[in-house]
């Protein structure tokens, strides 16, 4: 994927707020700790396009960025937080919901984790509910950088475990620091757009 330019668009918390350009998107999930903006910055390569903040649970809204004009990718809430309240949880997982449930643009969703730690509940409750809806799944392992290479394999092996992943579920670790696994998940979400534009052409 050569990703050309990416843009931030716009925050959203309900349907009638979703940009309308009809491109493809691809959600991304995960702890409010786990580097999600740091995750997105390495991917796009764009070192602030998405705030990085010392405190965690700072996102409150679906964030679209527009990248290449080949997709959206969404940022959304960030879950596990314990100071953010219980109201405004139960917010945030209907809002995830019911993106999950209207977007038919929604192609991908992507599952970040922390690489050196047990998946926690809440990180099982969302590839539950990936899965729930038969959304095609990416589970990323963030932090690679901080795990010994004679490690990954045992701990990859507890993650899979843990969400009770299927051995044809893609599981990549990665590190927003070095890069490590960026090229992967580049070949893997161009094969998922190809699938994708070749099932809008059939329906023509």
């Amino acid at each position: 994927m050569n990703i050309t330019k990416a843009i931030y668009l716009k925050g959203a918390t309900a349907e009638i707020h979703y940009p309308e350009e009809g491109l493809p998107e691809i959600m991304v999930t995960g702890r409010s700790n786990v580097g999600k903006s740091s995750f997105i910055n390495s991917f796009t390569n764009h070192k602030a396009l998405a705030k990085t903040s010392g405190k965690p649970g700072k996102t409150q809204v679906l964030n679209f960025f527009n990248i290449s004009d080949k997709m959206h990718l969404v940022d959304v809430p960030g879950y596990g937080y314990a100071k953010v309240s219980k109201s405004i949880i139960e917010a945030f997982g209907q809002m995830i919901e019911t993106y999950m449930t209207v977007r038919e643009t929604l192609i991908l969703g992507i599952l970040l984790v922390d690489f050196r730690h047990e998946p926690s509940k809440e990180d099982v409750a969302m590839y539950e509910l990936y899965q729930y809806y038969d959304m095609p799944t990416l589970v990323i392992g963030t932090k690679k950088d901080k795990v010994k290479r004679s490690l990954h394999a045992k701990h990859e092996e507890v993650i899979r475990v843990a969400l009770g992943m299927d051995e044809a579920d893609v599981f990549i670790p990665y590190s927003s620091e070095t890069h490590d696994g960026r090229e992967t998940v580049h070949e893997i979400i161009d094969d998922v757009l190809a699938q994708y534009q070749a099932l809008v052409e059939e329906k023509k």
